[in-house]
């Protein structure tokens, strides 16, 4: 029989006295219809489930919130941290009259550039597994800039190469200058008709060169676009280009066992790192914005010297004597990528 225990139980009439009806079957009959009856309308009335339909949506929410608490808490778990693809992009050049680099305008190569290994060399140039951290000039990338013009004069430049008859030459930009890190490279320029020049970079080109500016001799320019142009658009890109010439190492002027300043001429890729021998090892030398790499206190100097390029490859020179002004060959060459 169904339960009153929601309901208060009616209270007898004192007044009215009990009497059998019809005898005991049909009163329990009568008993139940009601039971019945009661059931019904508790059932179908508004919330008559047991509770209010607040009750039941609160009871829902919960019941959802129960069901998606392990994926909530699963997402708020981070991912086990990976390490991010390094990319070859560096910043593209900008109009801008400074040499700091922008994030905004040109200083983003125009194209990725792929990882190299490091060269494999001969028997005296044997190669290092890990290349050293890249400049702003890198191989495999194309740089978008403009090109100038200027009159070269005997062919000498920051870069303290000396005069030379090589008129296929060009001063770059401050900031891809990199404090002469970019002495010494070739590097291929393109102008918008699809012509492309070869040129080697000598000299630095000081505001109002812009980033990503070169200003070439008139004699390089001239094979891109009439003198007269004054200002061009260009792509430009660094070679490893075939020659015939070696490395040859040449000691500053005023250079002795106790001071000496150290320069690589001739080398076929960019120097990345000039190292002297000392009894401890190996000792990097600073490079200067003129291109030579000192020893204030005279370390290493006439001793064996180490050349690492942008690829990573090294050279070993045996011992030189501290001859300064004096070019000295090595018979030396970096491998061509």
């Amino acid at each position: 029989m169904a339960s009153s225990s929601h309901r208060h139980r009616p209270q007898p009439d004192r007044n009215f006295a009990w009497r059998p009806v019809r005898g005991p079957l049909l009163a329990v009959t009568a008993v139940a219809a009601v039971a019945l009856l009661v059931t019904l309308i508790v059932a179908f009335r508004p919330g008559g489930s047991g509770g209010t339909g607040q009750d039941r949506a609160g009871s829902a929410t919960s019941s959802a919130t129960a069901a998606g608490a392990p994926e909530a808490a699963s997402a708020s778990v981070p991912a086990s941290p990976t390490a991010p693809t390094p990319s070859s992009a560096t910043p593209r050049p900008t109009g801008s009259k400074h040499s700091t680099p922008s994030t905004s305008a040109s200083a983003t190569p125009s194209t990725a550039s792929p990882a190299r290994r490091a060269a494999a060399g001969t028997a005296r140039t044997p190669a290092t597994t890990t290349a050293p951290a890249p400049g702003r000039i890198r191989p495999g990338t194309t740089y978008d800039g403009v090109a100038t013009s200027y009159d070269i004069g005997n062919g000498d430049g920051a870069c303290s190469y000396g005069p030379t008859s090589d008129v296929m030459t060009a001063a770059m930009n401050t900031a891809d200058y990199e404090t002469a890190k970019a002495c010494g490279a070739f590097v291929s320029v393109r102008a918008a008709s699809g012509t492309s020049i070869t040129v080697r970079i000598t000299n630095e080109c000081p505001a109002p060169c812009a980033v990503g500016q070169l200003d070439l001799s008139r004699q390089a320019f001239a094979k891109l676009a009439p003198l007269s142009a004054g200002r061009i658009p260009v792509t430009w890109s660094l070679l490893s280009p075939a020659t015939s010439d070696t490395v040859s190492i040449r000691y500053k002027t005023g250079s002795s066992q106790y001071w000496c300043g150290i320069q690589a001429i001739g080398h076929r890729n960019p120097l990345a790192r000039l190292e002297v021998r000392t009894g401890g090892g190996w000792l990097a030398l600073t490079r200067t914005g003129y291109n030579y790499f000192l020893s204030e206190q005279g370390t290493g100097c006439g001793s064996e010297i180490r050349l690492t390029d942008i690829y990573g490859e090294q050279l070993v020179v045996p011992a030189l004597p501290v001859r300064p002004n004096t070019v000295q060959p090595t018979g030396l060459q970096f491998t061509r990528h």
